[in-house]
């Protein structure tokens, strides 16, 4: 199991001691690749995010039918995780820019939308008839960085501050090709978990085939 947000809770004279024994290393993350402490968290590698997976998660893949991995969400005991990175222009703000339009498109959905300040600036907490979300964001170096927790009204908190936790320990990897800003970061998944999934479509295939 991974550490429930770096630096949280740490007192002023702690900080500056690590601080003085790394200060080329962020103390917290979303990491950017070439910001990335090197230490002993496990983290899934999807390409263009590394993230670790809290104990007890269990991956579900969303597959375009043309091919590509739409998202790898992450479902729990107390909800489900997502975290998805996209292209961003080299000035930071993208998110505020974002975050309005989604607050927007969720109240037209229905939702209560209110806004709150957390450890990386705005989030949205959005009570829809489905699920309490929470969207949040990171501008990072030319990327921004969304983490969305979904689930049951009565373990939000709980789901809020495991998202807090896994992009605490989040690698982003934006690579060097220019691409349009708000464009998703393509997801690659392990060969295992690729393998997996075609195994599953094929047994699904068949068993259409022989209805």
């Amino acid at each position: 199991m991974f550490g429930w947000g770096r630096g949280r809770g740490k007192r002023a004279d702690d900080v500056v001691e690590e601080s003085a024994e790394s200060a080329d290393v962020p103390e917290r993350g979303p990491f950017d690749e070439g910001d990335a402490p090197d230490d002993q968290v496990e983290r899934l590698d999807l390409g263009s995010v590394r993230l670790p997976v809290p104990e007890g998660g269990q991956l579900q893949v969303e597959v375009d039918p043309a091919g590509p991995v739409r998202a790898v969400h992450v479902v729990t005991p107390v909800g489900r995780l997502t975290v998805s990175a996209f292209a961003a222009p080299r000035s930071s703000g993208l998110w505020r820019e974002v975050s309005g339009e989604l607050a927007e498109q969720l109240r037209k959905d229905g939702a209560r939308v209110h806004t709150e300040e957390g450890d990386w600036g705005i989030e949205l907490v959005a009570d829809s008839p489905k699920a309490a979300l929470r969207f949040i964001g990171v501008d990072g170096p030319r990327w921004l960085l969304r983490g969305v927790a979904a689930g049951p009204a009565e373990t939000a908190e709980d789901c809020a501050k495991l998202l807090y936790a896994v992009l605490d320990e989040t690698i982003v990897v934006r690579g060097t090709d220019p691409m349009p800003v708000r464009t998703p970061l393509p997801i690659q998944l392990p060969e295992a978990i690729l393998r997996h999934i075609q195994q599953a479509q094929q047994a699904q295939g068949n068993g259409q085939a022989a209805q």
